[in-house]
């Protein structure tokens, strides 16, 4: 298999989500890390990206004791969450742009807290697939909502502050440092989705 490249731009992208949220924690015990994929693609049942992923958790796990962690990750790094969010330690996922294929278990996101957050001009990966995945949450018994971001791309780049500055606080908040967003919260209540962000 392939390694990543050594120069990835979606790992680029998610550089400026990293400073943020670190910024929002300051002050905080808050341990922020990423997952570095051995391998480049999702590889069909190999789910390379979710091997690794769980491979993290354990080591933090290992590391730091029974944290409590919120997942955040974009595109297939989002189904990566999502994929291993059964782990102990996880609390919550930020799904950005995630890669949402139907059919995928949501089992796992029994007594989760889920958010995916989907641009609407998104022609990468499908937002109807990031509703039908929440739909299905739902069901299983988790906490899910879909935020979509008018005008947003797959690449986060059309309103990229609103991007940032929604997910520092769908952070802080799915970990318990500050209230969640007022329209998240009610649509986890009520069991819908957010109106449209912009």
């Amino acid at each position: 298999m392939e390694p990543p490249p050594r120069m990835n731009l979606a790992a680029v992208r998610m550089l400026p989500f990293t400073r943020a949220v670190l910024r929002a924690t300051e002050g905080h015990d808050v341990l922020v890390g990423r997952v570095r994929y051995r391998h480049r693609g999702w590889n069909g049942t190999r789910a390379d990206a979710a091997v690794d992923a769980l491979r993290a958790l354990d080591e933090l796990e290992q590391l730091a004791g029974p944290v409590r962690v919120v997942l955040v990750g974009h595109s297939m790094g989002g189904r990566a969450a999502l994929t291993v969010a059964g782990h102990d330690l996880v609390r919550g996922v930020v799904g950005l742009a995630p890669w949402c294929p139907s059919g995928d278990p949501v089992g796992q996101l029994m007594d989760r807290q889920v958010v995916l957050v989907h641009g609407d001009r998104d022609r990468t990966t499908d937002p109807l697939g990031s509703r039908d995945l929440v739909r299905r949450a739902r069901a299983a018994g988790a906490d899910a909502c879909v935020v979509q971001m008018t005008g947003g791309d797959h690449a986060m780049l059309r309103r990229a502050d609103e991007w940032h500055s929604l997910t520092t606080e769908l952070v802080s908040g799915l970990l318990g440092l500050a209230p969640l967003p007022g329209p998240v919260r009610r649509a986890f209540d009520e069991g819908r989705d957010p109106a449209p962000s912009g």
